[in-house]
C-alpha cells in the first residue's frame, strides 16, 4: 500500500453493500482511524480483518490526529472509516485530512455507499441539482430560519434527521413550505425495515404521527425544488376568491400561500389588481 490516508466507506445498514475494494484496503492498510472501535469490530469480523484498529472522532484529542498525521508522514498506511457510510459526509474528520495534505501526504478517497446520494437515487425528485443540508439545528426558531433559507435556494434539498426529531422537522416543513410541498421520506436504507415514501409533507406527517414505527430508525428527508411560480390551478383561484371575500386580501392571500407553497405577496398583488 502508498503511504496515505484512505477514506473508506463503510455500509449504511446492508453489510454486503461495502466494495471489495475497501475490503482490500482494510486488509492491507496498517491502521483503521475508527469513529466507533466496538461498532466497526463487528464489520471486521465479518470480512475477516484483522488490521489494528484506533479511536478517531469528533471528540478525539489533537495529540491522537498529530499522531496519525505523522505517522502517515513516515510513511504508513491509514483507512479512515465512520460508523456507516462515507466518512466526512455530515461526519467529522476533515482536519485530519488537512493535516496529512498539509504535510504533502496522499489522501485517497474510495467510492461507496452514502445515505443522501442512495435517498436521492429512489425519491422521485429532481436531482440534476441538489443542496446537500445535513442535520438542521434541534432548536426551532434556526431550523425554522434555515428552513426558510433553503425554500429561498429554490433546489432541491437533502436532509438528514434523528427519530425524535423527525415530527417536528415535518410539521416546521409544513409550516415553510406549505402542506402541499413534496418531500420524499427515507428511513432505515438497505435495512430489513426499509421505507421510502414521496407525498405532500401534510399527509408524509399524518402517516409518520399515525405508526410509530415510523418514527424510528435513521431519515434522510428530501425537499422538493420549491418552483417560484405563483400560478394557481383553477380551484387554488376559487380557494383564493372564496377567501377574499370573506377576509383582507392581505389574509387570503397568506392562507393560500401558505397551502400551496407559493409567495404571499405576489398573490396579494394578484387580488388587488383584479
Amino acid at each position: 500500500m502508498k503511504a496515505a490516508l484512505y477514506i473508506v466507506p463503510t455500509p449504511i445498514g446492508n453489510t454486503g453493500d461495502i466494495t471489495l475494494r475497501a475490503i482490500e484496503t482494510l486488509k492491507a492498510v496498517d491502521l483503521i482511524a475508527a469513529e466507533d472501535t466496538r461498532h466497526s469490530r463487528t464489520l471486521m469480523a465479518q470480512y475477516d480483518i484483522s488490521t489494528p484498529l484506533i479511536s478517531f472522532h469528533e471528540y478525539s484529542d489533537t495529540h491522537v490526529m498529530d499522531r496519525l498525521v505523522s505517522r502517515v508522514d513516515a510513511g504508513e498506511s491509514i483507512a479512515l472509516i465512520s460508523d456507516a457510510g462515507t466518512p466526512l459526509i455530515s461526519d467529522p474528520g476533515y482536519a485530519l485530512v488537512r493535516g496529512v495534505q498539509n504535510k504533502g501526504g496522499l489522501v485517497i478517497p474510495l467510492p461507496g455507499a452514502c445515505a443522501a446520494i442512495t435517498a436521492l437515487s429512489a425519491a422521485g425528485l429532481p436531482t440534476h441539482h441538489f443542496h446537500f443540508e445535513g442535520f438542521l439545528s434541534a432548536k426551532r426558531v434556526a431550523r425554522v430560519k434555515r428552513l426558510e433559507a433553503l425554500k429561498a435556494l429554490g433546489t432541491t434539498a437533502v436532509l438528514y434527521e434523528a427519530p425524535h426529531r423527525i415530527v417536528d422537522l415535518l410539521t416546521d416543513m409544513m409550516s415553510v413550505f406549505g402542506e402541499a410541498h413534496e418531500v420524499c421520506i427515507a428511513r432505515e436504507l438497505t435495512k430489513t425495515f426499509e421505507t421510502i415514501r414521496r407525498a405532500p409533507v401534510s399527509e408524509i406527517r399524518e402517516w409518520v404521527l399515525s405508526d410509530s414505527n415510523q418514527q424510528r430508525g435513521e431519515f434522510v428527508v428530501i425537499s422538493a425544488a420549491v418552483t417560484q411560480s405563483t400560478s394557481l390551478s383553477a380551484e387554488g383561484r376559487a380557494l383564493l376568491e372564496r377567501l377574499a371575500s370573506e377576509l383582507p386580501p392581505r389574509k387570503a392571500a397568506q392562507i393560500v400561500a401558505d397551502h400551496y407553497g407559493l409567495k404571499s405577496r405576489e398573490l396579494y398583488q394578484q387580488l388587488i389588481s383584479d
